[in-house]
């Protein structure tokens, strides 16, 4: 069985580049009946994100990466998209949001402490 700890990591990265994707699609969306689509740059820096996310990925099942283990770790985009929203964007934050981001933390936490070494 390959180690799984390089491709986590990978995993790990694409997640942050991933939920930066998405809030550079936000502000592009908005931005898109003001400047056509060539010029809108966080709409372009969003598809550079989702670039990057893919090569990360590619990367980490070429080095053996089992996406049983490796693709929950990109759970962890949701966690990032949360505290995107809340610290960038000011948007509220409730109990429901907080035990949710939990939950996905945890099973996070499990599938890394026991996928292979």
């Amino acid at each position: 069985m390959t180690n799984q700890l390089i491709p986590i990591i990978l995993n790990l990265i694409a997640s942050v580049f991933g939920a930066y994707g998405q809030w550079l699609y936000k502000i592009g969306a908005l931005r898109l009946t003001d400047q056509p689509i060539w010029k809108n740059y966080p709409f372009l820096g969003g598809m550079a994100c989702f670039t990057a996310v893919m090569l990360l990925f590619m990367a980490g099942f070429r080095l053996g990466g089992r996406i049983s283990v490796t693709f929950p770790i990109y759970a962890l985009t949701f966690v990032w998209g949360t505290l995107i929203g809340v610290f960038i964007d000011k948007e509220p934050f409730n109990t429901a949001q907080a035990v949710g981001v939990g939950l996905v933390f945890v099973g996070v936490a499990i599938v890394g402490a026991l996928a292979p070494r």
